[in-house]
């Protein structure tokens, strides 16, 4: 069994809840995955008490959540010494507009050379619209971006953008290259059982309401 370690960075709850869908599919393997909201890590976590990372981040207007910039800097010495990777949600990955594509992976590429981090795995998601949790100078920056992005205006709901088979996709690609590099197998596998049901069903209800 690895032990994971998934922190991230959330506005409205989206990334927190595409970091638990993560965290699913490592244990889901055999793994221990330990997901945790950079605002809240306990002052005694140690990075190198896990065997691999996976950090979480969200762009809002453009940037992504500081506490997360912090936390790849100050623990980049022991990042660079174990598997990990690296998920973003953006506006910018909710359409397959090729220039808003390249915003997005141009988000990424800032945020690694600001940090001097180079993870294994890179993940780029859609993430949502919170309409109903946004303050009103919020709500108005956020209809702007989207009138230019997905069109969705109306702000008396919510859209989730999220391609829950991409975050699947991602979190097996990832167990696997670190089983790879780590030398040990899924639990499934070395039990000899077959893995469970398919996982790649819509997030619940009760998740979708946080960014």
């Amino acid at each position: 069994m690895v032990s994971i370690l998934i922190p991230y960075g959330t506005g409205e709850g989206q990334t927190a809840t595409v970091a638990d869908r993560i965290a699913a599919g490592l244990d889901e393997r055999g793994h221990d995955a330990t997901v945790i909201d950079v605002d809240d890590l306990p002052s005694d976590l140690k990075v190198e008490s896990f065997d691999a990372v996976c950090i979480g981040a969200s762009i809002h207007v453009g940037k992504h959540q500081s506490v997360v910039r912090e936390f790849v800097i100050t623990n980049r010495d022991a990042l660079a010494h174990r598997p990990t990777a690296f998920f973003q949600l953006s506006m910018s990955s909710a359409v397959s507009d090729e220039t808003r594509q390249a915003a997005a992976a141009g988000y990424v590429d800032e945020f690694l050379e600001e940090t001097d981090w180079h993870p294994d795995r890179i993940g780029l998601f859609g993430g949502a619209l919170r309409y109903s949790k946004y303050g009103f100078l919020k709500r108005l920056v956020m209809k702007r971006i989207a009138r230019n992005a997905t069109g969705d205006t109306d702000t008396s709901r919510d859209y989730e953008y999220t391609d829950w088979h991409e975050v699947d996709a991602f979190a097996a690609d990832f167990a696997a290259f670190v089983e790879s590099r780590l030398g040990v197998r899924p639990a499934d596998m070395r039990d000899g059982a077959t893995s469970g049901g398919d996982t790649s069903g819509d997030a619940s209800d009760d998740e979708e309401t946080r960014e």
